[in-house]
């Protein structure tokens, strides 16, 4: 499947968050994943890697997932622009067990990039607020510098969005 990178943001000095659009728009709207699968993303020439979806599937018509530069694969990543394509394999693997815990109170512990693929369960938990009691989120990092997605909690909760 081929996806244009709509966004890119720059969590911190060496990892970046992507968007990006499935180009078939039947594809765009009708995706579907749960919390906690993965996905193989593809830059042409390159070769290809593993990220878990950092997007809700609550949220329709993008995919996000965040990347560390580390290798080949993730340094071209972070060499790409915005409007570029590349291949999306995917959903893969299983997803958490959130359905076991609705009526349950939820606690969030990550740290640095390992937030990722939590990301994903969280924003789905909160776009299903009713369902679940008290989450509590704990995140921290080696530094400030090293936490993603602190624009997210800027007004004291998290709200992301695909337009």
């Amino acid at each position: 499947m081929l996806a244009t990178v709509e966004k890119i943001i720059t969590e911190t000095w060496d990892t970046k968050t992507f968007r990006a659009v499935f180009q078939d728009e039947e594809l765009k709207e009708s995706f579907t994943y749960e919390p906690g699968q993965f996905q193989e993303v593809s830059v042409f020439g390159v070769g290809e890697c593993t990220f878990c979806l950092t997007s809700s599937p609550t949220r329709k018509g993008c995919i996000e997932f965040s990347v560390k530069k580390v290798g080949s694969v993730t340094t071209a990543l972070h060499e790409m622009s915005e409007g570029e394509t590349v291949g999306i394999r995917g959903p893969l693997g299983n997803a958490f067990p959130y359905a076991d815990w609705k009526g349950k109170n939820l606690l969030f512990v990550g740290g640095g990039i390992g937030m990722a693929p939590m990301r994903s369960l969280l924003n789905f938990c909160l776009d299903n607020r009713a369902d679940y009691a008290d989450i509590t989120t704990i995140y921290g990092a080696r530094t400030p510098g090293d936490l993603c997605f602190t624009y997210e909690f800027e007004d004291g909760h998290r709200r992301a969005s695909c337009i």
